[in-house]
């Protein structure tokens, strides 16, 4: 498993574009100086995890 979240302002503008309007996700994954680690609250809500 990759541990490279370079795309995460990528997943921001296709979520954006998919109709998600929610500020706390877009800006968290566009952020560059977000921790962005595994166990990412925002990508674990996409994938369903709780």
């Amino acid at each position: 498993m990759s541990r490279d979240f370079s795309a995460m302002p990528i997943l921001a503008d296709a979520l954006q574009d998919a109709g998600c309007d929610n500020d706390d996700v877009l800006s968290h994954c566009r952020d560059a100086s977000q921790p962005h680690v595994r166990g990412c609250w925002v990508v674990d809500w996409l994938m369903g995890k709780e």
